[in-house]
């Protein structure tokens, strides 16, 4: 697919997600708050967000590898509903902000809805690309992002947007899906798949890569899970492609041991 059709897709399958409260990458039936606890978050970290800011479209926890301080301005990339961006408003206290940025209004308005309920006054949401970022240059601390930049089309960019507005010193903390091996073509070239955050993930290696190419250093895989072949067969985009391509239960359990969930850090050079 062209660039333009993977953000068109995206765009339109998280938009029905926001409508439908669904979750993504580790769907139905379990539901949001028992993927939270599977992919790290506490049941403190669970209960303290507005009820529905929690999708379950996440694939691990960034805020545990963020050392957030109070004060701090964090970017949070692909947004969504606002749950990473509320538990990091509460890291950086009255004195910090935390911006989420999100490409799909429908998002947005859940987002600002949740916000609105929860009474959080230093999180904004901003209608934004991750590779094109709605900020200045050198004007955040921290960004975090979660299960989003796998379904970027240029990765390159979007770690180069975010070097561009850290601060010197600024940190970078992502949950993301890596493949292991290459997937078979059938999912590749999937659109499900890529809303399901698969067909879009880089190779381990290229996405590490990637990182470093953009400047920053200090780049270390945390935590690496497998990606449970349960889960996917959980997911709705994954069902979506076994009966739209015909691809059998085997062949979607033939990629397990191949899709990864990782917890990068990485810091731009003081």
């Amino acid at each position: 697919m062209k660039e333009s059709e993977i953000k068109k897709v995206v765009r339109e399958g998280y938009a029905q997600i926001a409508k439908t409260s669904g979750s993504c990458c580790c769907g139905q039936p379990a539901t949001a708050e028992d993927i939270g606890k599977k992919i790290g978050y506490t049941e403190e970290e669970l209960g303290s967000v507005p009820r529905g800011a929690n999708l379950g479209l996440g694939c691990g926890n960034p805020l545990a590898l963020a050392s957030l301080r109070e004060g701090d301005t964090v970017l949070d990339l692909g947004s969504g509903a606002g749950f990473d961006a509320f538990l990091a408003s509460g890291r950086v206290g009255e004195k910090g902000r935390v911006i989420g940025v999100d490409m799909t209004p429908e998002m947005l308005d859940q987002a600002r809805a949740n916000a609105r309920e929860g009474g959080y006054r230093n999180v904004e949401f901003r209608l934004g690309e991750i590779e094109n970022l709605p900020a200045s240059d050198g004007s955040v601390d921290a960004i975090i992002s979660n299960c989003v930049i796998n379904l970027s089309p240029d990765k390159g960019q979007v770690f180069g947007e975010a070097f561009r507005v850290l601060k010197p010193g600024g940190r970078l903390m992502v949950s993301d899906i890596v493949l292991l091996k290459e997937l078979p073509d059938f999912i590749r070239q999937s659109a499900a798949a890529y809303i399901g955050c698969i067909s879009g993930a880089l190779m381990k290696e290229d996405y590490l890569k990637t990182i470093r190419e953009a400047g920053f250093q200090e780049v270390r895989v945390l935590e690496e899970t497998f990606l449970s072949i349960d889960c996917m067969a959980n997911d709705p985009t994954a069902q979506a492609v076994i009966n739209k391509i015909g691809a059998t239960a085997e062949d979607i359990a033939g990629i397990e041991k191949s899709v990864s969930s990782v917890r990068v850090s990485a810091v731009k050079p003081a």
